[in-house]
């Protein structure tokens, strides 16, 4: 199944990046830890071009803090910054050391970003512009920064509505945007992997689909979190059995007797979501 989601106000956030880029110094891209590669967004590379980039892995607590590891090695290397000016920061949940993210994040902002504009010494603070994907945690990050609440939280795509500029200090300005997908999601894998993680209304998905992604992923990478999870006494076959025993360990029984796959579906996608199947990555290096 295609999945593609790219409503009328994405397409006008997209135009307003496109020219607000021009004026900024930096970009802080904001990637879900659990699918770093899946939320990189191709068009913020295209907007972007040469500017510095700082790359927050959001969400780390959820993730395998093993492969997160791997991520931070793999997204500083040549291949993963091709103009050599970025770095990468994992944050954790809104609560968890946001001391450090913040200390860390402003240090490379005004490590990175340069010096001159125009040719001459910048007398002005430093223009950091906050991007990614809708649901991945930049107004998180905007209210760790700024050490307050200055822009709305929601654990649904979408919550950003409008741009927005937080002053920091008198050396760093952030703008935040509306978070954007790109028109055609072309990577099948990568679009699943979105939509598991909650950067999709789910309203633009089949949920059996989705769950029947995650439920293979899961079966060949975290087997013991399904059981731990779920109180299997043994692993499944495959990813449909995996739904048939959450329905029937959860009591999505219909009238005859049949489980009801769309609610045990529903169960594991709200699942992963939340957290409650331990710290899982959806993607490696």
């Amino acid at each position: 199944m295609s999945i593609q989601w790219y409503p009328g106000h994405m397409a006008k956030a997209r135009k307003a990046l496109a020219e607000a880029m021009p004026g900024e110094d930096l970009i802080i891209e904001v990637l879900d830890a659990r699918a770093p590669r899946a939320s990189q967004n191709p068009v913020l590379a295209e907007l972007r071009g040469a500017k510095p980039c700082v790359r927050v892995l959001a969400k780390s607590d959820l993730a395998d803090p093993e492969v997160t590891r791997a991520w931070l090695v793999a997204l500083t290397t040549p291949e993963g910054e091709p103009n050599g000016r970025g770095r990468v920061v994992a944050m954790a949940g809104a609560t968890t050391r946001p001391g450090e993210t913040r200390a860390r994040v402003l240090a490379l902002c005004k490590e990175l970003a340069p010096r001159t504009v125009a040719g001459k010494t910048r007398a002005r603070a430093t223009r950091v512009i906050v991007v990614g994907v809708p649901n991945v945690g930049k107004s998180t990050l905007i209210n760790t920064l700024a050490g307050r609440r200055v822009a709305k939280v929601g654990d649904e795509p979408a919550v950003t509505k409008a741009t927005q500029q937080v002053i920091l200090d008198e050396d760093v300005v952030l703008s935040d945007n509306p978070g954007i997908l790109w028109p055609k999601l072309e990577d099948e894998a990568a679009a699943y992997r979105l939509a598991l993680a909650g950067a999709l209304p789910d309203t633009a998905l089949d949920f059996e689909s989705v769950a029947h992604f995650g439920a293979a992923l899961l079966l060949e990478r975290y087997p013991e979190s399904l059981r731990a999870r779920y109180g299997l006494t043994s692993l499944p076959g495959g990813a449909a059995e995996v739904l048939l025993a959450i329905g029937r360990r959860r009591g999505c029984i219909r009238a005859g007797g049949v489980i009801d796959v769309h609610k045990a579906a529903d169960i594991l996608i709200h699942d992963f979501r939340g957290g409650l199947l331990g710290k899982v990555t959806l993607e490696t290096p």
